[in-house]
């Protein structure tokens, strides 16, 4: 028998078949239509992209893995998390979907926090304009017609089980990051509804992302030649699936993502919340445990960002700043290209360099954005500490790892070293295949979740150090200095 895990991306979709021993047997990926930006600060999707590219993706495992696919007993889901689907009766969609990195709700989160003075305790995190509730409420002000018809509110991977099974369910990973749920409870908290004027009609069921909340429409399971039930298991947000494919599920296990955003991720075994350093305290996709996250929105996409206005490609930025590497440059950046999460919760936040000179070249500005988003690691670090957060074990993953000097310069500014596995995919899409395996076969998490084999580790370059502390005192000086003259 064999699982198969769906990873939902905005810019496509990831399946991945693995064997009742976590190898991998298979896998295909299928695009999607971009996010569109109507408005600067916002992010929109149509809901159908995810499920066309769905649909293409299991597809292609049907023709290149048939039997392979056939023998699929359990289906894991994962999806980029905080996107409000909203549906009206029958389940029609009413509207694109508002993306994770829109940020016209930010008058709606302090309204909302304003309305109700323990909302923090609640949901054990601020209203950020990430979040979902407060695009509900940015709904309900702006687009009265649409939100009178709000039936049920979705999540992205929601929106796509309830396309394959009929059924409207989520899991706690992905609930947490709603800020309708009572994360520390594990439950909907009905007075955080009622600040949107929702109740728990218009939420899914919820489900630990281990257990089985649904099964597969016998229309897929002729169309991928499958057999019998076929369950699909409760999945989990993409962060805290990633934490399942790389086995960060015991406390103080964690790792650095270095993707388009950046994620400090440590699993924990109760919920630890800091409001007042924006950290993110949400439930794991296993039962019995959390995590908490500092979440950095522009990571690689700040290098990308610098791609274009250089026209020089991204590799051969990262490149030249790795050959010309000697000490910290004079140059500092600010990676808010979209705002900022952790620790600054400010969407109307803005990237800067600093520190510009005749001797400044692409190479010295790809050195400093790397830099500057190793100092907002630093930051996550520090309110993760805050917390009273330990973290044990980091093991690198995202496109970014492929860096040997980025992943440097974060392990010097946090002082860890950092586990880079070999090569291989530990992400979303592993780890929702394995939640497909626990649900189909009732196994432990623990047993199943283990970490990969490691091919090196990063140490800390204590000769820079306290170069890099220095830099990293001069880099947090900035942005309060840089805010105020914005306002």
């Amino acid at each position: 028998m064999t699982f198969l895990g769906i990873d939902i991306g905005t810019s496509g979709v990831k399946a991945l078949l693995i064997d009742g021993n976590g190898k991998a047997l298979g896998e295909a990926t299928a695009t999607a239509v971009e996010p569109l930006r109507p408005h600067p600060g916002w992010s929109e999707q149509n809901p159908a992209d995810w499920w066309t590219a769905t649909l293409a993706a299991v597809d292609a495992l049907s023709k290149s893995h048939p039997s392979e696919l056939a023998a699929v007993r359990g289906i894991g889901l994962s999806g980029h998390m905080h996107g409000a689907t909203l549906l009206g009766k029958d389940d029609e969609v009413l509207r694109p979907c508002i993306l994770w990195n829109d940020g016209r709700s930010a008058v709606e989160c302090k309204e909302m926090e304003a309305a109700l003075p323990n909302l923090r305790q609640l949901a054990g995190n601020i209203a950020m304009p990430g979040f979902t509730a407060p695009k509900i409420a940015w709904v309900r002000k702006h687009e009265p017609a649409i939100y009178d018809k709000i039936a049920k509110v979705l999540l992205p991977k929601a929106y796509v089980r309830l396309l394959l099974t009929g059924e409207h369910v989520e899991d706690m990973s992905d609930a947490s990051g709603t800020l309708w749920l009572d994360v520390a409870k594990r439950d909907w908290s009905d007075e955080l509804l009622e600040v949107t004027g929702l109740n728990r009609s218009h939420m899914p069921r919820l489900v630990e992302g281990s257990a089985v909340s649904a099964t597969l429409k016998r229309a897929f399971v002729q169309r991928w030649g499958m057999s019998g039930d076929v369950v699909v298991a409760g999945g989990a947000g993409d962060n805290a699936a990633s934490a399942c494919g790389i086995g960060a599920i015991r406390p103080g296990e964690g790792f650095v993502s270095l993707g388009t955003s950046g994620v400090l991720f440590v699993s924990n075994d109760r919920f630890r919340p800091n409001t007042e350093g924006a950290v993110h305290a949400f439930c794991h996709a296993i039962p019995d445990t959390w995590h908490q996250m500092g979440v950095i929105l522009s990571a690689t996409d700040s290098l990308n960002w610098l791609s274009k206005m250089t026209g020089q490609k991204q590799a051969a930025l990262s490149g030249a700043a790795e050959a010309q590497f000697t000490r910290p440059g004079e140059e500092i950046f600010l990676p808010y290209l979209s705002g900022e999460r952790t620790p600054h919760n400010n969407a109307g936040a803005r990237g800067s360099f600093v520190g510009l000179s005749h001797s400044t070249d692409p190479a010295r500005l790809a050195q400093a954005v790397m830099e500057g988003v190793a100092f907002a690691f630093r930051d996550s670090q520090r309110v993760l500490d805050d917390a009273g957060t330990r973290i044990d074990r980091l093991l690198a993953v995202g496109g970014g790892s492929k860096s040997a000097l980025w992943l440097k310069l974060i392990a010097t500014n946090l002082d860890m070293e950092i586990a880079l596995p070999e090569d291989g995919d530990f992400g979303g899409a592993l780890g929702a295949a394995r939640l497909g395996l626990c649900a189909a076969e009732g196994a432990d998490p623990a047993d199943v979740m283990i970490m990969p084999p490691i091919r090196t580790v990063i140490a800390p370059d204590e000769k820079l150090s306290a170069a890099y502390t220095d830099q990293y005192a001069r880099y947090r000086a900035l942005y309060p200095a840089i805010e105020e003259a914005h306002q």
